[in-house]
């Protein structure tokens, strides 16, 4: 564990991407097999499952630090994480230890089989063998909230520098179904055999979003458009007469989408396709909040699949015929899916993604304004050219997407927020006119600078109203513009809908509070771009909320 803490803070004391990730090789080349293994379990988000409460935990460190529980619920707001809340406030330890971090995983684990008493008498014993950075690990794995400032990528990229092994083989190695308990290092990384899983998918080739003008990019002739989908990206493997289903966090989700098994009646063995799991009806796709209640779920009653059946939308071809074709053209993959997926039954859950034919950039700019009414979030665009590549790459695919919605709203409520946001307010409820009253319809953390932070929170704590636990209702004095993606009724929420990615995008200084949108602003959006409509005459478009 020490030799894990010591990576750890290595990491933690620079932004530099250079040391990280010497840091991180110079680990995978020294510490021992089992915990290298893990280390990249953690760092690809296999995390332990939680093994006790956080308000146990709570509980048993205020205990053991002699402090009331209070004392210790209004410390961990400031210092805004619990496992490093818990590490401060206990006392020093009175032994060492020199257990791995295999071992003390293994601790973890096993704490599940205990009754409470065995659990506390576990982790008292654990937090007095540990130093103070170690006890902070130890909590975090605990917790199940364990990160650690480095990306997928950077880890892949230093485990090729410690191995040898190339950098895009080694993505792909570290894909699929797998966990320390079913594997080891020799075997996942070393001596790894392409046929030991045949549901592994390949590492997701991500776009970045186009913010230059298309023009910038050369000639139209150059490149593929199609629609960017609004569902769930993800791959459909048909290997040795099975089907698997993975999405691009890496969730396997096979069993979530039952009627995707019926794409082994039409694909043949040894076919990757990579596309847009949808939400499907009458030739269209339906809201994503109709496929939202399928995501969490692990069965899936006939309700559902009635109401909400779900295709693939094939956007490309990483494997054909048993192979690995990521390396071809983005045309040649796609001639090569044109003729797999094109001349499909209309019974076939697989459905071809259209090419949107263009011959200048003014011609896709003005069909890219159409997306909404086709159920898309915008294009994208892919260099002719292009390989298939692993993670997120600029150069060769855009993602071009439609201006978000918006609408000007009043803030009513703020609460802090955490790590370095801690002790800032920065987590705020925003409300909209309804006769004379203010109806709450949305919260935002996210798109102002540290200095708007700084300063609202200045203002926040003079202009507080009342206080409800860690929420604070304020004056209703400022008016926000909020940014959306999309709407759709709730009646979870009083005000009757639901945002998707709502942020904020400026701070109206400009606007009275009078001036700020009603509820009825709402429910024009909600029936001209929820649930699939269309645009109406009378529907508030993104300019009319300025």
């Amino acid at each position: 564990m020490k030799r894990f803490a010591d990576l750890f803070a290595q990491l933690d004391q620079t932004t530099r991407i250079t040391p990280k990730v010497a840091a991180l090789a110079a680990y995978f080349q020294d510490a021992p097999e089992d915990d290298r293994l893990w280390t990249i379990a953690l760092l690809s988000g296999r995390r332990p499952k939680r093994t006790v409460t956080t308000t146990l935990l709570r509980t048993w460190a205020a205990e053991r630090a002699g402090i009331p529980l209070w004392l210790f619920e209004e410390s961990y707001p400031i210092v805004g994480d619990l496992a490093e809340t818990i590490a401060l406030v206990l006392p020093p330890a009175t032994r060492g230890s020199d257990r791995s971090l295999t071992d003390w995983i293994g601790v973890i684990r096993g704490l599940s089989a205990l009754d409470e008493d065995a659990r506390k008498t576990a982790i008292l014993s654990a937090w007095n063998s540990l130093g103070p950075l170690e006890r902070f690990l130890f909590n975090k794995l605990i917790t199940g909230g364990f990160r650690m400032g480095v990306s997928q990528k950077l880890m892949t990229r230093a485990l090729s520098q410690a191995t040898g092994i190339d950098e895009a083989e080694l993505a792909h190695r570290l894909m699929g179904d797998w966990t320390p308990e079913t594997t080891s290092f020799d075997a996942l990384v070393l001596t790894h055999d392409p046929a030991a899983d045949l549901s592994k998918p390949y590492p997701f080739y991500l776009a970045y979003q186009l913010d230059d003008p298309p023009e910038d990019h050369g000639s139209p002739g150059d490149w593929h458009a199609e629609w960017k989908w609004d569902g769930i990206r993800g791959q459909l493997v048909i290997r040795g007469g099975q089907h698997f289903v993975w999405s691009r966090g890496e969730e396997l989700m096979t069993d979530r989408f039952p009627e995707l098994a019926a794409a082994r009646d039409f694909l043949p063995d040894g076919t990757v396709i990579d596309g847009e799991i949808l939400a499907w009806g009458d030739g269209a796709p339906l809201p994503f909040n109709a496929l939202q209640k399928r995501i969490g779920r692990k069965t899936v009653p006939k309700s559902l699949l009635r109401d909400a059946p779900v295709i693939v939308k094939a956007y490309d071809l990483l494997e054909w015929q048993g192979e690995d074709i990521r390396a071809r053209p983005f045309a040649d993959r796609r001639a090569l899916l044109d003729r797999l997926v094109g001349a499909l039954p209309p019974e076939a859950p697989v459905r071809l993604s259209p090419l949107i034919a263009f011959d200048c950039w003014d011609a896709l700019a003005a069909t890219r304004a159409t997306s909404r009414d086709k159920g898309a979030e915008g294009v994208m665009l892919k260099h002719r050219a292009s390989p298939y590549l692993s993670g997120r790459k600029k150069g060769d695919w855009w993602k071009w997407k439609v201006d978000p919605l918006t609408i000007d709203a009043v803030m009513i409520y703020a609460q802090q927020g955490h790590g370095r946001r801690a002790n800032l307010f920065t987590d705020f409820t925003f409300a909209v006119h309804d006769g004379d009253a203010l109806v709450p319809f949305t919260k935002a953390y996210s798109g102002l600078t540290d200095a708007e932070f700084r300063k609202i929170t200045a203002w926040v704590k003079k202009n507080t109203l009342e206080r409800y636990g860690p929420v604070r209702a304020v004056k209703p004095e400022h008016v926000f513009e909020i940014a959306f993606e999309g709407i759709q009724e709730s009646p979870r929420h009083k005000s009757g809908v639901a945002l998707r990615f709502p942020r904020m995008s400026r701070w109206r200084h400009d606007k009275p509070v009078e001036e700020a949108n009603t509820l009825e602003d709402l429910r024009a959006m909600l029936a001209a771009y929820g649930q699939g409509g269309k645009v109406g005459v009378d529907a508030v478009t993104p300019q009319e909320t300025d």
